[in-house]
């Protein structure tokens, strides 16, 4: 009979015992763990004129920011959720309409009257000025863009 050396049955059962927790995958209450958006931060040329179109165009409040260094500006976008406006990009860049944020307000028309007294562009995703896209699921939306050509979307979502 061999002889097999003392650790070796318990390195076996260690191995055994960790591939088992591996395959298992993490505990049950771990996946459950919802995630939610904190939030979303834009790095832009100008940060006063940034700052202007979110406050004066967009109704987003301004809350303090931490870093107090005349780069940041932060807005509440939701109970739980923040726009981070941060000054340092090179330029103003193209950005593609597929990648937009997006907003609800409770009355569209009204909100449409207000881009129109402010003489701000909107329009449907196929661009055409001053009027809404209709969604699958009934949602009317228009779409703007920022002092730095990000796009925004304005809904009447009422979820």
């Amino acid at each position: 009979m061999r002889n097999i050396p003392a650790h070796r049955p318990l390195l076996f059962l260690s191995t055994v015992a960790l591939a088992a927790l591996l395959l298992a995958g993490p505990p049950a209450a771990a996946q459950q763990v919802p995630v939610a958006v904190n939030h979303t931060a834009l790095y832009v040329f100008d940060l006063k004129k940034s700052e202007a179109f979110y406050r004066d165009v967009m109704n987003l409040p301004e809350i303090p920011e931490p870093f107090k260094d005349g780069r940041h500006i932060w807005f509440r976008t939701g109970p739980h959720s923040q726009l981070h406006i941060i000054q340092g990009a090179a330029k103003v860049e193209p950005h593609d309409i597929n990648s937009h944020l997006a907003f609800s307000v409770k009355n569209l028309p009204a909100f449409m009257a207000h881009l129109d007294k402010a003489n701000v562009h909107y329009g449907t995703w196929k661009g055409e000025e001053k009027q809404t896209t209709l969604r699958p699921d009934g949602i009317k939306q228009v779409y703007l863009q920022d002092p730095d050509n990000f796009w925004l979307e304005v809904n009447d979502d009422p979820f």
